[in-house]
């Protein structure tokens, strides 16, 4: 039987990446143009086409502007993840700013979910050993596991010597890293973003079937928004932050839908965290149907 991979997306705008953040400084976000609730509503449609349940890891400042688009996902049966509040790296905050940060966005994602949130994904994967308090701190807000490690080499974020398999952090939090395919001696990144618009598909379709067979477990695979938005504004920002931004974007929503054909999709806590912790227990009710938040349930 085919293992079911966990397929995630982080939902910011396209002024809101790290690559943008010389031209749309977080002052000036309200003054340009969203594309978000379009692009998120087409990843609705092509999950839907499939039958596919994702995890969303939202922005706090999508989720407080769009609560709408947050309660859409949660009753198409999506799970609902936090992706921080001002998408700041957190390897940039001090553990005061980090937990503000945090408890904001979470505060107004669960609102506009009905929902506790469960899953924590930091911007630009920037939970390292330099930040090890952030962990500390996820559990204290009550979240259950940490999807922030992509062990790659990366000139901005990743630790290449980093666990590649989910692992325990603390009793009640376990970290999820992204999906890399171990070949002659590195970390191949075949976790989606810019490396599956970037490089050759065979080259992440291999990765992720090699997780599969050989290591017996899913891969999580990740993808935002603005990454199937072609038409998106284009922004004056160095050559670097231009090709990271938006090299190939017209071949991402193909790609996409190539990997939705040939593998199997859930969420992200029902197919890596869940099993993780207690193989013969199903989710809580509410992860697993829309229900009223409860902040002092398991969730």
């Amino acid at each position: 039987m085919p293992i079911t991979n966990a397929l995630s997306v982080d939902v910011e705008d396209y002024f809101q990446t790290e690559a943008m953040a010389a031209a749309a400084p977080r002052n000036s976000w309200g003054s340009f143009p969203s594309h978000v609730e379009a692009n998120t509503r087409s990843l609705f449609e092509l999950f839907a086409k499939y039958d596919i349940r994702a995890t969303f890891f939202f922005l706090g400042w999508v989720a407080e502007r769009y609560p709408r688009l947050v309660s859409e996902a949660r009753q198409l049966g999506h799970e609902i993840g936090c992706h921080s509040y001002w998408h700041r790296p957190v390897f940039h905050l001090s553990p005061t700013e980090f937990r503000e940060d945090t408890s904001r966005a979470k505060q107004v994602i669960e609102d506009a979910a009905g929902v506790a949130v469960a899953g924590y994904r930091a911007p630009c994967f920037s939970i390292n050993s330099s930040v090890g308090w952030a962990h500390g701190i996820l559990e204290e807000l009550g979240f259950q596991y940490d999807s922030s490690s992509n062990p790659v080499r990366h000139a901005f974020y990743g630790d290449h010597r980093g666990h590649r398999r989910p692992f325990p952090v603390s009793e009640g939090l376990h970290e999820l890293p992204i999906a890399t395919w171990r070949i002659l001696g590195q970390n191949l990144p075949v976790g989606g973003g810019a490396y599956l618009r970037i490089m050759p598909y065979w080259l992440v379709k291999s990765g992720l079937s090699s997780i599969n067979r050989t290591e017996s477990r899913p891969g999580i695979l990740y993808l935002h928004p603005w990454e199937i938005d072609e038409a998106q504004p284009r922004l004056e920002v160095s050559l670097i932050s231009r090709a990271r931004q938006y090299t190939r974007l017209s071949q991402m929503k193909e790609k996409l839908e190539r990997l939705l054909r040939q593998f199997k999709f859930g969420t992200v806590y029902e197919t890596v965290y869940l099993p993780l912790v207690n193989k013969n227990n199903r989710a809580p009710d509410c992860l697993a149907t829309p229900a009223p938040l409860r902040r002092s349930s398991a969730c």
